[in-house]
């Protein structure tokens, strides 16, 4: 029996023609990502994936408030401020290079006891998800968030990493960034922020839209005490000196 094989127009086994494309197309990606990532060390992104998303269902239901946010420097925001999320988020943040993986395997020891999800995400992996991707959980997402992440550590200094999460990490319904959040919830700017306000903004980060800075239930604000605790024993302001 005469067997014919499928060849590209140039001759080439149609499966060689694939591997070409798709190494092709994954050369252009880790490259159009390189440059995308670098240039944001410096220039500030003008919205997020997550943003984008907001606004498109926005969009399509009049029940959804368009997104609220605003950006603001470094220098204007409060250093109790990112204290407060290393407290609430991250405590490993300074030591870490992207991953946390004592509380990965913390994560996974709860869930092997109780059967229950526990986050484990770092700071750099919520700017990483934040920035570039969707809110759906899968193994895809994960691993582009990985990959983006390592970007991230490698190519920015912790201080803009922090700038970046505080500027686009969901407080609200429809509120992003930590300025849209002290206008909204407090009306001031966020430089004006005291640390009990930015522990509560840090306490509702887990679900920002079960969870409520502008009506905290009984669990919010003992969270809330917990993270002003917490940062005093990571040191207070002075836990920021390395950055």
């Amino acid at each position: 029996m005469l067997i014919v094989r499928r060849r590209s127009r140039k001759g080439r086994p149609l499966w060689l023609t694939l591997v070409y494309w798709v190494a092709r197309l994954t050369a252009v990606f880790i490259v159009l990502s390189l440059l995308l990532v670098g240039a944001l060390r410096w220039v500030d992104p003008p919205t997020t994936a997550f943003i984008l998303q907001h606004n498109w269902a926005a969009s399509r239901d009049a029940n959804i408030d368009p997104a609220w946010q605003h950006w603001v420097p470094w220098t204007e925001i409060p250093r109790h401020a990112p204290l407060a999320v290393i407290a609430a988020e991250d405590q490993r943040f300074l030591r870490h290079h992207g991953f946390d993986f004592d509380s990965i395997g913390d994560a996974v020891d709860a869930y092997r006891r109780s059967g229950r999800i526990r986050g484990a995400s770092t700071i750099s992996q919520q700017v990483a998800k934040n920035l570039f991707l969707w809110p759906a959980r899968s193994l895809l997402r994960k691993g582009v968030e990985a990959y983006f992440t390592l970007l991230i550590e490698t190519l920015w200094p912790k201080k803009r990493i922090l700038e970046v999460y505080l500027n686009t990490a969901q407080f609200g319904s429809n509120i992003y960034g930590i300025e849209a959040a002290s206008q909204a919830y407090f009306g001031k700017p966020a430089a004006t922020l005291t640390t009990g306000e930015a522990a509560l903004l840090a306490a509702v980060l887990p679900n920002p839209v079960r969870y409520r800075v502008d009506a905290p239930s009984d669990y919010v604000r003992e969270r809330q005490r917990w993270i002003e605790r917490q940062m005093r024993q990571l040191g207070g302001p002075g836990h920021l000196d390395a950055l």
